[in-house]
């Protein structure tokens, strides 16, 4: 992979856990990550994201925690078996997984719709440079991963938001082409 940050963004892909291939990434790697993201933007300096890391046994130990709260918390006419045993096995061939968390500042000028963008940043930030490593990166979101019942789980306040779980492996994949669904010029207007 290339430094070059348009490679770097134009190279950018989500890669399914299963298609990772449980080869360790060092935590030293995951810490420099975690501080590339930690310079995202952020009104008023609130700093909102919080990341949770796991790795080694608690990569699993996390997965089966979602698991059973998926099990616990789900009403009997909408559990789906097929849903617990993937939420359990998803981080079986990650390195790590790293839940996303808005925290909310304290200035209550600062609209929450801003919280959540200056962590969706941090997790580009985070992203890209996983990229630039040739670190394979897939965002989830569900299970009960809106859920206050995963709130609870992190110890949370109401006004916190879990955002997601990002998956870091490596991946013996060939990196896929990207595309764009709409042209550009029906996403801008000039003025």
């Amino acid at each position: 992979m290339t430094n070059n940050i348009q490679d770097i963004i134009l190279y950018r892909r989500t890669v399914k856990p299963t298609a990772m291939n449980s080869k360790k990434i060092d935590d030293e790697t995951i810490r420099e990550l975690l501080q590339l993201a930690d310079w995202a933007p952020t009104h008023g300096l609130t700093e909102p994201w919080y990341f949770v890391v796991y790795s080694g046994d608690k990569v699993q130990q996390f997965c089966t925690d979602h698991a059973e709260l998926y099990k616990q918390y789900t009403p009997a006419a909408q559990y789906i078996p097929g849903n617990y045993d993937k939420l359990k096995s998803q981080g079986d061939l990650a390195s790590h997984v790293i839940a996303v968390v808005m925290r909310r500042g304290a200035n209550p000028k600062i609209p929450e719709i801003e919280e959540v963008a200056a962590t969706a940043c941090a997790v580009e930030n985070l992203w890209l440079a996983a990229t630039a490593k040739n670190i394979a990166v897939y965002w989830g979101s569900g299970g009960m991963t809106y859920s206050p019942a995963m709130q609870d789980y992190f110890g949370l306040r109401d006004e916190d938001k879990v955002m997601g779980f990002l998956y870091l492996g490596y991946t013996e994949e060939a990196p896929r082409t990207g595309r764009r669904v709409k042209p550009l010029e029906d996403k801008v207007k000039w003025m």
